[in-house]
């Protein structure tokens, strides 16, 4: 591997150790580390397209038979690995009993796990739709899939989702980006969410065993995220001198063969699909003209590229 390439892919690892970071960066926090550093502030069109960009998903869940759905957003570029999705987050419908107001009935909300910078650890962080779509790096191109369960899935997974002591057990002290998906030591976004899904799913009853027993769930339902292909002993040396990414919790078998076991979206939806075979996928973007709707299991092209049966709505 030529130095600039092991170079540019050393750059999608720090970009990996930022995939949880999105929230915390759209709730305020500030960090001394550059993988904390907030993006670039939106200039005016920017943000009128992301809202509409926005208002386009709202309206793809609000088509939701239920009340729950797997949320999935792109941050910065891993395409060198083949991921074109880093952060994943539950998404719920506000109902009236939920709600101080009757007016925040049917408000979508998404909870998920960010890296709370300031604090260096781990939170779990309720952030509406709005903000969760405009959590992107990249203001000009922008992905987000949407998991629609089937309306009886939803009030085990809503009931479990919103028990805090049971969300906040899952919760690991120590954040690893790249994590591995049955390790205990450390926990990366997407592995909170996949742990909460196996909670609600199992009706585990809380616990300071939680995320050992959902772990065990998981592993005996056929939870198998594809590993990622690191390509690069140089790459391997990455966790020495980025923050947030580590290799000590990974068996030693995939370390010799560099191919990481990772809670990652794609890996969680597949999951998803195989036990709740009734699910529906769609696929939002946006480019710097116009947003995309595309439904299916089969990916939207590269650079948000519409199909012959994709939804297109203009910007302009």
């Amino acid at each position: 591997m030529s130095l600039r390439r092991a170079l540019t892919r050393l750059a999608a690892c720090a970009a990996l150790a930022c995939a949880c970071a999105g929230a915390a960066q759209a709730a305020g926090l500030s960090g001394a580390s550059r993988f904390c550093d907030s993006p670039h502030e939106l200039n005016a069109t920017e943000q009128d397209h992301l809202l509409r960009f926005a208002a386009v998903v709202r309206e793809e869940l609000d088509a939701s038979a239920g009340s729950v759905a797997l949320v999935s957003r792109s941050g910065l570029d891993l395409s060198r690995f083949g991921i074109r999705y880093s952060h994943a987050a539950l998404a719920w419908r506000a109902q009236p009993a939920d709600s101080v107001e009757e007016l925040n009935a049917g408000a979508w909300s998404a909870r998920q796990l960010y890296y709370a910078c300031d604090e260096s650890r781990p939170r779990i962080y309720d952030q509406g739709l709005a903000g969760f779509a405009m959590g992107t790096d990249d203001p000009a191109l922008g992905y987000i899939s949407l998991l629609r369960l089937p309306a009886a899935a939803s009030p085990p997974l809503q009931a479990a989702l919103l028990d805090n002591p049971r969300a906040l057990h899952l919760l690991a002290q120590r954040y690893s980006a790249n994590a591995y998906a049955y390790g205990l030591a450390y926990q990366n976004c997407n592995q909170w969410l996949v742990e909460m899904l196996a909670v609600a799913w199992a009706g585990m009853a809380d616990g300071d065993d939680l995320r050992a027993r959902a772990q065990d769930w998981l592993r005996a339902q056929g939870y198998a995220p594809e590993p990622v292909d690191v390509g690069s002993r140089l790459l391997m040396l990455a966790p020495y001198f980025i923050p947030l990414l580590n290799l000590d919790d990974h068996p030693a078998p995939d370390r010799d063969a560099m191919r990481l076991q990772v809670s990652l979206p794609a890996g969680i939806e597949t999951f998803m699909r195989r036990r709740l075979p009734g699910s529906e996928r769609v696929e939002i973007c946006h480019d710097d003209k116009q947003v995309v709707v595309h439904r299916g299991w089969s990916p939207v092209a590269d650079g948000c590229v519409p199909g012959p049966d994709d939804r297109v709505v203009p910007f302009d």
